[in-house]
């Protein structure tokens, strides 16, 4: 899209939030970044703090009086052309350790903004963040669009799953009643630098475990499965559907088609640093953890002429250069 654009990104320090933020200033859009640095940080922006389309405000969202007043404040200044909605943990262990502050960033602080915008900026166009946790334990595999999900909602999970899942309704609401231009982008598996060591899924804990000339954990028997999408192609896929035309009310899968175990993971981890194969120590399965996971991306090629195009190995390899750099 060759118009310049002012756009808001939410959670713009996180993992993904950065790299959009990023992508979009090197376009030339301004940006408007929102953060509480619950989990993002600051450094993941290093690259673009300073450059003068770059405006960073620190709020949790979740404060719905201090958000109405930077809600105003932007919207004075300024007409919006885009949100970015991607305000919430996303990593296992951070969204249990938060889990309230999660489900009301995905559910209320989300409706709060909505109905600002309905209000204030009906012509902002708007994408909410979900994740391929909406699918849950899936029995329909791959995962289409279509499949309405097998999530446990009282898991250890549920306060992140359940809050996307309200999240993709509340879209739903304002995108039918209210004719507000929503989009709902499901997240498959993700991975690339600024990925939080801590972050609990596995490529951060390989890396984590690489570094420190670790055995690989493996959970279960390592039979499970997942896709894993290069950050670059998730970042390319996002906006287009973000900035796209005729785009209203679609909710579209991006992802990797590619399924890989997590043993095999481990094992083409270990090959890759030159080590044994067998440096895996197994573990017991946590609980709700999905046995399978691979998107059906057909939508998205239809919709979107999108589809992942880096190698699995070619992109691990340059995630685990980019920590070795530090």
């Amino acid at each position: 899209m060759n118009k310049k654009q002012v756009i808001m990104v939410t959670g713009a320090a996180g993992f993904i939030g950065s790299h959009l933020c990023e992508h979009l200033i090197n376009e030339g859009h301004k940006v408007i970044g929102l953060d509480n640095f619950i989990t993002g940080k600051k450094d993941n922006l290093n690259k673009i703090i300073k450059n003068e389309n770059f405006e960073l405000k620190e709020v949790d969202l979740n404060d719905q009086v201090k958000m109405a007043e930077v809600w105003q404040e932007i919207n004075s200044q300024q007409q919006l052309d885009l949100i970015l909605y991607f305000a919430s943990p996303a990593s296992p262990p951070l969204y249990q350790k938060y889990p309230i502050e999660t489900y009301l960033v995905n559910t209320l602080a989300w409706h709060n903004l909505l109905t600002w915008v309905k209000t204030d900026s009906p012509q902002t166009k708007l994408l909410f963040a979900s994740t391929s946790e909406v699918y849950g334990d899936p029995q329909v595999h791959p995962q289409v669009e279509s499949y309405w999900g097998n999530v446990n909602p009282n898991g250890v999970r549920s306060c992140y799953d359940e809050s996307k899942r309200l999240g993709e309704t509340i879209a739903g609401v304002f995108e039918r009643d209210f004719d507000l231009d929503i989009r709902i982008v499901r997240i498959f598996n993700t991975y690339g630098p600024r990925m939080d060591l801590k972050d609990g899924r596995v490529l951060p804990e390989f890396i984590q475990q690489g570094l420190r000339n670790d055995k690989l954990t493996v959970y279960g028997d390592g039979k499970q499965t997942r896709s894993y999408c290069y950050i670059d192609d998730l970042v390319k896929g996002i906006l287009l559907l973000a900035q796209g035309e005729n785009l209203k009310g679609k909710t579209v899968n991006l992802g990797n088609e590619q399924e890989w175990t997590i043993l095999q993971t481990a094992e083409l981890f270990n090959e890759m640093l030159g080590r044994d194969k067998a440096m895996i120590e197994f573990r017991p399965l946590p609980k709700d953890d999905p046995t399978r996971r691979r998107p059906d991306i057909s939508l998205a090629r239809k919709l979107l002429d999108w589809e992942s195009k880096v190698d699995f190995k070619d992109g691990l390899q340059k995630m685990w250069a980019s920590y070795q750099e530090k």
